[in-house]
């Protein structure tokens, strides 16, 4: 019994911890997020969020995963798109939460494992959920003829995941600033990609 205090007492710091830090983005942005306002809010010591996190980062692949997922699960609950401007529609949400931030975009392609130099288990996952949700959703409409048929749902899924990342590191760069949206770049890239063969 007595080792249980100290554990339960372990993931009452890390919840308080994870608490302050999403007051903070949510008032502030990510860009904003200093370790020394989490601690401060959280009435803990530097050392003790680094207990917990390995950095600041780490404390924000935990919450942007966790909201990335939340997005998931909300897309995942969508009907099936009727078109590809359908599909666009419905990848909006996540491509403006992303947009909203550099720093977002940074920690999610950081902690993928897709650009090999650190993996978070709910990011990492988030990704591969929505390359699962993307081939539902193309196979679906591959069925109906509604897109291209001459490649498997998955490796046309894998191509949309490429797109967006393509399209949101252009959304930071300077001479993309005045763009649009996101959605708006990705519509002709995914209309090419997903043209049904004459």
């Amino acid at each position: 019994m007595k080792t249980r205090a100290p554990q339960k007492r372990r993931l009452q710091t890390r919840a308080r911890l994870l608490s302050e830090a999403e007051k903070i983005v949510t008032t502030q942005g990510y860009s904003a997020l200093r370790v020394e306002d989490v601690v401060a809010q959280a009435g803990v010591a530097k050392g003790t969020l680094f207990s917990h996190f390995k950095d600041k980062d780490g404390l924000l692949a935990v919450l942007i995963g966790a909201r990335v997922m939340e997005d998931l699960e909300q897309m995942e609950a969508l009907p099936t798109p009727r078109s590809v401007d359908d599909l666009i529609q419905k990848l909006e949400p996540c491509l403006s939460f992303v947009a909203q931030d550099r720093v977002i975009f940074d920690v999610l392609l950081r902690y993928s494992g897709s650009t090999g130099s650190e993996v978070n288990e709910v990011v990492t996952e988030s990704f591969v959920r929505q390359i699962t949700l993307f081939a539902r959703w193309l196979g679906q409409m591959q069925k109906v003829q509604k897109i291209r048929s001459d490649a498997p749902a998955e490796v046309l899924a894998e191509g949309i995941q490429a797109f967006l990342n393509h399209v949101l590191a252009l959304w930071f760069c300077a001479e993309h600033a005045n763009d649009d949206s996101p959605a708006k770049a990705l519509t002709p890239l995914l209309q090419v990609w997903l043209k049904p063969l004459d």
